[in-house]
């Protein structure tokens, strides 16, 4: 197996490429196999697949040690760099954040500015911005170049922001001055939305695609000319996975 290190920089020069990165959520070493078997050469882990996986709820409803179980079960079981979404890093010191990511076997992380442990509360923009620098400062004190994609879910949030899109642009530009190595403002739903944000940073701005229905912005060659650089499919993979199976399974009844 690749040790971490190498891992890690794999993963960074991935986002540093300048290509469109597309990184299959997976939830166990099925998926995970599967994606790799198919060409894919980096993986995220989503927490919403994950968690429906093991019978919890999105959400940081689940035992992070059980969530980590499942994150080691996906990196044990391939070659290629892994990112973990840890949600918005469920109530731990961003050190030991890092240090128990990187045990698990992952080289990334998506963190998000939504605390679900305190009711939802939204972290404010520097808050959050401090929090992944904190995970930054971590990994670059262990000599690991890890890859911190930074969420906001600002857009989706329009009982409480004026202007949704302007604050995601504003968290996404503290979170590239933090250290994340990519973005991910959750809910983009046009191709101007899309090219708004990706004009806002320099580096890769990551979109929620259908694996088959892609997105609302286009399909992958539209989402390149609007120059997004990361795609991942969230739960969008496991749910369209659980609608075709459903389906063919009911011939049988």
């Amino acid at each position: 197996m690749t040790g971490i290190p190498a891992l890690a920089q794999n993963l960074a020069t991935q986002h540093a490429s300048g290509d469109l990165l597309v990184m299959p959520t997976v939830w166990d070493a099925f998926s995970a196999k599967l994606a790799v078997s198919a060409g894919f050469k980096s993986l995220t882990v989503g927490s919403h697949p994950v968690a429906d996986s093991l019978g919890s709820k999105d959400g940081e409803n689940m035992d992070f040690a059980d969530y980590l179980g499942a994150v080691q079960r996906i990196t044990g079981s391939v070659d290629v760099p892994v990112s973990a979404d840890v949600e918005s890093g469920y109530g731990l010191d961003p050190k030991e954040l890092f240090e128990r990511v990187v045990e698990a076997g992952a080289v990334g992380v998506n963190i998000e500015d939504v605390l679900h442990r305190e009711g939802g509360r939204v972290r404010e923009r520097q808050e959050h911005a401090d929090y992944i620098n904190a995970v930054r400062q971590a990994a670059d004190g262990a000599g690991i170049d890890f890859v911190i994609n930074g969420r906001t879910d600002a857009v989706k949030l329009v009982d409480q922001f004026s202007d949704p899109l302007g604050e995601a642009i504003e968290r996404m530009k503290l979170m590239e001055q933090a250290g994340a190595r990519s973005v991910y403002p959750v809910a983009l739903s046009s191709a101007d939305q899309v090219a708004k944000a990706v004009q806002a940073v320099g580096i890769p701005v990551n979109v929620t695609a259908h694996p088959v229905k892609a997105h609302a912005a286009g399909d992958l060659a539209a989402l390149r000319e609007l120059g997004v650089r990361r795609v991942s499919f969230g739960p969008l993979w496991q749910m369209w996975l659980a609608e075709v199976s459903g389906k063919q399974l009911q011939s049988w009844l």
